[in-house]
């Protein structure tokens, strides 16, 4: 396994799930509830966070096959989709991918956010889902099968980080306060452009080179 391509994969896959810039978000939806439900809450967002992003890893590149989407077409969408979210980070904006009013709304009890909008689109949305698929891809293309366990590694160490950092959430949002998550996202926004960045410039390298072994492209 390479230890760049662990430790790239799981900065990608935390940066974008971005538990310490989702902090204030799950802070304000949890205001008032209890101990007890909000460690519900937690469980709940965490298992759903899990559960989609391993699902899509694991089954994710049989959508390719069914819907013929070639992987280097698949990085540039995906890098293009992952560079809105990053530049909504930028800003200081909300990225809409994640989470919207209507859906916070839409929430059936208080227990349930942990699954919408916390878990889905909060934790685990377009761009994690994407991540997660670009380097399975990856990961499967070199018929590395070290790489691809670093892959789902990289899911569970962020899914357990993420547990402890809303577990301490009230403690951690006391301390670095609202404008204190917003300098976090901004730079991890940052870094989440330079790997989209690099997801399409890959996507436009593999596709250039696969029209030239076509014969498409002189």
């Amino acid at each position: 396994m390479s230890l760049e391509f662990a430790i790239t994969t799981f900065a990608a896959i935390f940066a974008i799930v971005n538990p310490i810039g989702n902090i204030p978000l799950f802070t304000a939806v949890t205001e008032g509830y209890s101990p007890e439900l909000k460690r519900k809450v937690i469980i709940k967002t965490c298992l759903v966070t899990f559960g989609v992003l391993t699902g899509f890893g694991i089954f994710g590149q049989y959508v390719f096959l069914v819907y013929g989407i070639t992987i280097p077409a698949f990085k540039i969408a995906g890098g293009i989709l992952l560079f809105s979210v990053a530049f909504s980070m930028m800003q200081g904006q909300r990225p809409r991918a994640k989470m919207t009013e209507e859906e916070n709304l839409d929430a059936m009890s208080k227990e349930e956010i942990g699954v919408v909008p916390l878990g889905i689109p909060l934790f685990a949305g377009p761009g994690a889902i994407t991540t997660v698929m670009i380097y399975v891809s990856y990961a499967t293309r070199a018929n590395d099968a070290f790489d691809l366990a670093a892959v789902f590694i990289s899911i569970i160490a962020t899914t357990l980080i993420s547990y402890i950092l809303l577990t301490y959430s009230q403690r951690i949002f006391n301390r670095m306060g609202r404008s204190g998550a917003l300098a976090f996202s901004r730079i991890i926004g940052l870094l989440l452009a330079a790997v989209a960045v690099s997801f399409i410039m890959s996507g436009i390298f593999e596709a250039v080179n696969e029209f030239i072994k076509n014969g498409l492209l002189a």
